[in-house]
Parts: C-alpha cells; sequence; structure tokens
C-alpha cells in the first residue's frame, strides 16, 4: 500500500476500473471444487477496496459479471449471481466502516426482484458516503450502455425535445452510465488475455491500459500499487503533442 502513498494527489488515477479475469482458471490449477474459483475470486476484492480508499482513489469499478456471461451454463450463472448477493449483503458493513458509496451499473431488468431490491437497499444505505466509490458492474456491456444511451436521445429526438443536429458527443455522455463520474483513466485486466471485452468502452476513450498474468485471486493491493506508480509515470496526451503537454 506504500506505492502511491508518496504520489501528489494530481499524478493518481481518479478511477480504476478491473475486469477480474481468471477465477476459473484459478480454481483448475488448485483443484478447488466447481464454481470455488469465483468464491476465492469474491475474497479478493476487499484488500483492493482497502488499498483504493486509503491511496485517494476517488472511484473504483469492477466488471463482475458481464452481458455475455449470461450465456454460461447455468449452473455457473446460478452460483455467480448467490456471490454477487452475498457480496453485497458483507459489502454493506464495510462500506460504513470506510464510507463507502455502493453503486451499481448494467442492465438490472435481466436480473432477480430480490437481487435487484438488495440493490437498491445498498445504494440508499450508501449514497451520502464520500470518501470513495465502489461500482459493481452486473449484468452491463459497453455496447448496451452506448445503445440505451442513444435510445434516450432517440426518444426525445421523437417526442419533439430534442433536434438530431443537437445531439454531439457531449450529450451522448450525459446518458451513459456513469455520467457524473470521472472517466476511467487506468483500465486493468487479470488472467493474461489483452482485451477489453465490451467493458466501459465509452468510458475508458483515453484509459491507459494495464494487463498482468496475475489470475484475479492471486491479484493484490502490492501489484495494484506498482501500477498506479507506473500510471503516475507516463504522460497522458489526449491528442496534443508531448511539446504542447509541457508548455
Amino acid at each position: 500500500m506504500s506505492a502511491s502513498t508518496f504520489l501528489a494527489s494530481d499524478l493518481l488515477p481518479r478511477h480504476i476500473a478491473v475486469i477480474m479475469d481468471g477465477n476459473n482458471r484459478y480454481g483448475k490449477a488448485n483443484d478447488l471444487g466447481k464454481g470455488q474459483g469465483h468464491v476465492a475470486g469474491k475474497e479478493a476484492l476487499d484488500p483492493i477496496v482497502e488499498y483504493c480508499v486509503h491511496a485517494g482513489i476517488e472511484v473504483l469499478t469492477v466488471f463482475a459479471f458481464s452481458s455475455e456471461n449470461w450465456q454460461r451454463p447455468p449452473s455457473e450463472v446460478a452460483l455467480l449471481m448467490q456471490l454477487l448477493a452475498s457480496t453485497i449483503y458483507e459489502q454493506i458493513p464495510r462500506m460504513n466502516e470506510y464510507r463507502i458509496r455502493l453503486r451499481f451499473i448494467g442492465d438490472r431488468s435481466q436480473l432477480s426482484d430480490d437481487l435487484q431490491a438488495l440493490m437498491i437497499d445498498a445504494e440508499e444505505k450508501t449514497a451520502t458516503f464520500e470518501a470513495m466509490t465502489l461500482v459493481i458492474a452486473i449484468s452491463y456491456g459497453g455496447q448496451w450502455d452506448i445503445a440505451h444511451a442513444a435510445k434516450q436521445l432517440a426518444q426525445q429526438v421523437q417526442a419533439g425535445q430534442l433536434r438530431a443536429e443537437e445531439i454531439n458527443e457531449d450529450m451522448l455522455g450525459k446518458y451513459v452510465q456513469l455520467a457524473d463520474a470521472p472517466a476511467v483513466d487506468m483500465l486493468i485486466r487479470t488472467g493474461g488475455d489483452h482485451r477489453i471485452s465490451n467493458f466501459l468502452l465509452w468510458q475508458s476513450a483515453y484509459a491507459e491500459l494495464f494487463f498482468t498474468q496475475t489470475l484475479w485471486p492471486n491479484f493484490g493491493a502490492d501489484e495494484l500499487a506498482m501500477m498506479v506508480t507506473d500510471f503516475a509515470q507516463r504522460q497522458r496526451r489526449f491528442g496534443k503533442t508531448s511539446e504542447q503537454m509541457v508548455t
């Protein structure tokens, strides 16, 4: 946890997003029972959350269940839904302790009524906390997110409340998930694959990308701290030249 302690706040990422990949492979490599890799992955989240709140990160968004994950075997989907529910139950006391706001993004229409109610309750109980925001993406896909935003604008055009020529990037950006949060600065994927798998496509337009071979259950605060230090040394130009950034 010490690596970012000495970094100035303006060098820290405001928003870190994590694709928590490698749970199944961790389970197989450690001869765990079916689905137990996901159980191990659930336990890996707590130290990452603690690191972020102590380091001064404003938002941490984790990819818990994608829109594509519905295609997995029904037994695995059921287990993942159970783990998501237990994670929310377990996180609420931690959110109270650290004063962390808990939010959820994704298509809730596919989730059970009980899980939806649990999510709403957690959001309401932590809504005033300001130390950090933990966002859990459930039934989420970046393409769905952008299409959902476009649909809302199309409905306004259809109702005569908006002209199509008024729509631009800034306007569309107000309707995507997490429109009120900082853009993603760091996008991390564990597990060895080098793709972003339809995660926060709009929000990560200028994110610095970090990939690690470490499977999610083995990913810890020390490795994250090294990535944050690496991030602080990168020059983010946002389309400008290096010379423009130093003048």
